[in-house]
This record gives structure tokens, sequence and C-alpha cells, in this order.
């Protein structure tokens, strides 16, 4: 479980897309929406249904956050983030007949503060809109998700206490049955490792980027422990491996308790923890000698269900897409059933296992933006 090569912005929310680059001066003179909190919404002098570009302009002084809103829910259809002052950027909206209304906020501080509605005649057929979820909405599946990591450190640690046993009795046959076990416990819980803090890296760092690589003291932990057992290191080396590998997860079982997942990093998880999985997993980048990537594949996945569905309830109502989402889980669960090496497939049932992941990848992007905590008040 190691942190994400890359945190992925999925799209901007719904039908919404926006564009980054700043729109020139003399383009956006007198047709722009204004997206401070002075002047939220001003400037929308004839709304119109129908596909559109729109501009949001920030006159004010601080970074501000912009959201198009059904005024009577609070629905959010689109909305931009990050807009500098002095900045205009495009927005592209399909709108349908309705009530809409701008929501803007500075970036950090300050309550929301709602615009003048704008009615649009003709029947509906916009973009879909999504009910905002807010922190409050997050409690509960970020309670569940807390008992869940407890659980299965309860289980790391058995199995590694077991991993330990085995090297300490001079059975390194059963230290290496023993090893992938405790590993896959620890890859079950990816989207708590942003709870873990330094123990994440003591417990399953790599050695990339290591002056001395796997030689180097800084290189702990199950892979560690990995490379001593299938490189034939010493009965001594590896003892010294499992004993610190056991002490770190026995520290951070003591440690957990105090600790509490941020409600807002949860839907993050969804994705980064697949995203993870296809950078050093279906790579063969994280193989230390085990040859197991492929289970360690599916660990992952195991810990992506999981974290759908504490999210569940809060999705079903908000993602269409939420049954092809589990249709394409089940299809890469097939793939890896039974796997252990990438080194293992043809080239075909390799790109066809990329290919899945990717299409996973992709469903999974909106998860982050839909159940992203906002303010609604």
């Amino acid at each position: 479980m190691r942190a994400p090569f890359m945190i992925v912005a999925a799209a901007l929310l719904l039908a919404a897309a926006g564009d980054a680059r700043p729109v020139p001066a003399a383009a956006s003179h007198s047709v722009a929406i204004e997206a401070a909190v002075s002047g939220c919404g001003s400037g929308w002098a004839h709304p119109r249904a129908g596909r559109q570009t729109l501009l949001l302009r920030n006159s004010g002084s601080t970074v501000a956050g912009v959201t198009l809103i059904d005024p009577a829910s609070g629905a959010v259809y689109a909305e931009m983030e990050g807009l500098g002052p002095g900045v205009t950027r495009r927005l592209r909206v399909t709108l349908g007949g309705g009530t809409y209304a701008f929501r803007c906020a500075d970036d950090g501080s300050g309550d929301p503060v709602t615009g003048p509605r704008a009615r649009i005649a003709g029947p509906a057929g916009g973009g879909p809109a999504i009910m905002p979820v807010t922190e409050n909405d997050l409690y509960a599946p970020a309670k569940s998700y807390q008992a869940y990591v407890s659980a299965g450190l309860d289980r790391l640690v058995a199995r590694t206490d077991a991993l330990r046993a085995a090297v300490h009795d001079g059975d390194l046959a059963a230290a290496r049955a023993a090893w992938t076990p405790a590993h896959l416990a620890y890859e079950r819980l990816g989207a708590a490792y942003g709870t873990f803090g330094d123990f994440d890296g003591k417990i399953d760092g790599s050695p990339e980027g290591l002056p001395e690589g796997v030689h180097d003291e800084r290189f702990t932990g199950f892979h560690r422990v990995e490379y001593a057992l299938w490189h034939g290191e010493s009965a001594s080396a590896v003892g010294k491996a499992a004993d610190r590998l056991a002490g770190d997860v026995h520290g951070l079982k003591a440690g957990f308790p105090d600790q509490r997942i941020a409600p807002g990093d949860l839907p993050l998880r969804a994705h980064e923890i697949l995203e993870n999985t296809l950078q050093f997993q279906l790579t063969g980048d994280a193989d230390q000698g085990s040859g197991t990537t492929l289970r360690t594949a599916a660990a992952n996945l195991e810990g992506t269900r999981e974290v759908l569905g504490v999210l569940r309830p809060l999705l079903r109502p908000r993602y269409p897409a939420l049954p092809t989402v589990d249709t394409w889980l089940g299809r890469m669960e097939a793939m890896l059933e039974g796997r252990s090496s990438v080194d293992r497939l043809s080239t075909a049932e390799r790109e066809r296992l990329n290919g899945t992941a990717g299409q996973l990848l992709e469903l999974l992007a909106p998860v982050a933006t839909i159940c992203a905590p906002r303010r609604t008040s």
C-alpha cells in the first residue's frame, strides 16, 4: 500500500466541463458572470436553454469557488473551483427549462452566497443535477470504514506474528508461505493509508529512491522481508527484518484507536487504490521476489469494494453508473482469480487486464467528485 503516484482530478461535476485556461479580458468584456461573493451571479443577463459556454469572472480579491445549483433543492449542475482574482474562465453546460442560481464562496473562509435566481422557460432536459454531500453525510461511512480497518488490523497482527514465528523457527519455507497472507491483510486496508502516517512507509515501503536500494537500512517492512526470503539472505537478516516489521505492525495497531479517518478523504480512495494498483502491481514493479503482485491487486480490489460499500448509500441516488462499476469490478476480479505473477500472463491477457483496469479507473473517477463534501449554507 503506497501513496498513489498521482491523484487524478475527476472531470467537473456531471455534464459540465471547465476550461482551465484564463479567457483574455477582451473576450470576456461585459458578458462574464460574476463569481466573487460580493456580486455572485450578476451579469447572467440572458439565460437560455441548450448546450452553451458560460464565462465566469472573479472580480474579488480572493480565490473563489462557484457552483450552478437548483436554488430550491440545492442540487448541483456544475462547479468550478480555484478561480483566481481577476481571472475569467469558461464553463460548458447543458441547461433545460427550470430555475438556476450561482452559489459562490471564498476559498477556505466565509459562508457561501447564493446569487439571484434565473428562470429558463421550456421543458427540462439539461444535464443532470446531484444533491451535494456534506461532512455529516460522510460521518457514518467513515465510522463504518474505521471499524473495518480496526478488524483488519487484528488480522494483520495475527498473520504478521505467524510470519515472524516461522522465521524464528528457522522454517523459511513456512515463512514464505506465511508472508503472502500477512501482506494481503495489509493491502486490503488501502483506503486508510493516509491515517497510518509514517507507519505506511515503514510497513509497506519500497527500495525505490534509496541510495543503497534493497540494502539500504531505511528499506523496511513487508517488501524487505520478501526480498530477504526470496533472495537467500541469512536467517539472521531475515529475522531482523521480520522483527522490525512485527514491531511496526504492533505500533500501528496500538496507535490506531487514537486516529480518525477523515470523512472527506474516503471518496478519494476508491479511485486511488486502483490507481496505485495499476502502477505498482499490474506492472510488477512492487515484486521483490514472491511473484504475488496479482494477488496483491486482488486484495486491492477487495479494499476498493469495501470503500464503495460504505459510500453506496450516498452513491446510489447520485451516480447512475454505479451498477456498471460493479460489473467491471467483477470482470477484473475474474481476471485475477487464481493468478499470482504478472510475468506469467500472456501478452493478450496482460493487455486485457490493463484495459479492464483502465476502464474501471474511468468509472471510479467521478466518485471523488460526487461525494466530495460541500458546504450548502
